[in-house]
């Protein structure tokens, strides 16, 4: 059974998510503070953590940074939707990605299963020579890319932004930490630059609505499978 801690200081919102998530088979664990929760994380051993970004005692972006010191258990944090310097903080902090409140259980559901199957391909990836999302596929050892079988070339920047994105399939990443990760931490801040590369990308894998590179406005970018439904 799949197993999920719940994190979350409103005690209402925590009752609605027991029952319904219980009532698709999820088994789930809750509490209230952040370091309750880093306790559960190594008790519980969850295979994701949906997290609020407002706690009591720590908030949510200091608890992603303390898990990721031990951990890569996939979180998906909760946050209002005026929250944008959160998610972003959230996400640079570790986090896998976000839920805008307020939120339905189905929308909630088909993120949690998104995520769950994304860390799923994370984990099995290791460091095979070819990465497969969807219908594109990447030869780290030739530096080769396909799309549908169709040679797609690029530059040596090109697919060093294109392998990060891969090797970390359905994780958001936001445009500081793409920039300072890929160029280095002196273009940290040059989103423009990223932008460029993103749509240069998308025009010659055949992705000119953002299907498979998918935009965060004001946050990031998110390789996606676009073959697959949530």
């Amino acid at each position: 059974m799949t197993k999920l801690l719940l994190i979350d200081d409103d005690r209402a919102l925590l009752r609605a998510l027991e029952i319904g998530l219980g009532a698709k088979g999820y088994e789930t664990a809750s509490c209230k503070t952040a370091k309750d929760g880093l306790a559960q994380a190594v008790n519980f051993a969850p295979d994701l953590i949906l997290l609020d970004i407002g706690l009591p005692d720590l908030n949510g972006i200091d608890f992603c940074r303390k898990l990721r010191a031990f951990s890569e258990m996939p979180i998906l944090v909760l946050s209002a939707a005026e929250d944008e310097a959160q998610k972003v903080a959230a996400l640079d902090a570790g986090a896998d990605d976000y839920v805008t409140k307020p939120f339905g259980m189905a929308e909630l559901e088909a993120r949690i299963r998104v995520a769950l199957r994304h860390a799923k391909w994370r984990s099995n990836l290791s460091e095979k020579p070819t990465m497969t999302v969807g219908t594109i596929s990447v030869d780290l050892e030739k530096r080769l890319v396909t799309n549908c079988g169709i040679e797609v070339p690029l530059t040596g920047k090109e697919f060093d932004l294109l392998v990060y994105l891969a090797r970390n399939f359905g994780k958001v990443y936001t445009h500081h930490q793409i920039l300072r990760d890929i160029w280095g931490r002196g273009y940290g801040d040059e989103t423009h630059y990223l932008r460029v590369y993103i749509n240069r990308l998308r025009k010659k894998l055949g992705d000119p609505e953002g299907k498979i590179i998918k935009t965060k406005p004001g946050i990031g970018y998110q390789l996606f499978d676009a073959t697959e439904e949530s």
